[in-house]
Order: C-alpha cells, then structure tokens, then sequence
C-alpha cells in the first residue's frame, strides 16, 4: 500500500506541476492527451505495485504476425 500511496502522490505532483502550464496557454488537446497518458500510466503502476500480472503486450503482436510470418516464408520456400 505504501507503493500505491507513493504513486499518487507523485502523479498529483506531475499534474500540480504540469496542468496549470498548460491551462494558462489553452492547451486543451494537450492537456487531454497528458491526462489520458499520465492515468494509463499511473494504472498500470499501481497494478503492479499490488503485484497483478499484466498481459505482455508482445504477446499480441506475436499472436496477429505469425500468421502472416508463415504463410510469407511458406511461399518463398
């Protein structure tokens, strides 16, 4: 619990630092896409300080290209 606490004081220090910066200037797109990034970051580091296993996101890639890896070099051979 400690690690999650940790996490979310310097997430609120991230956007205690970086939100009203981009509020003064109107940079709302921008402002969007921090948020966005900042809380799927700070997710995914809270679920693993709690210690939850993630799916490998090569695990994906893998599982779409083979296919496509098998059938290229079956038709070169």
């Amino acid at each position: 619990m400690k690690a999650v606490l940790g996490i979310l004081i310097v997430t609120a220090g991230i956007i205690l630092l970086e939100a009203p910066y981009l509020l003064e200037r109107k940079l709302k797109k921008e402002l969007c896409v921090f948020s966005i990034l900042l809380t799927f970051g700070a997710t995914i580091s809270i679920l693993m300080a709690l210690g939850i296993q993630l799916p490998n996101p090569q695990d994906m890639i893998t599982v779409v290209y083979k296919p496509l890896g098998d059938w290229i070099f079956g038709i070169l051979q």
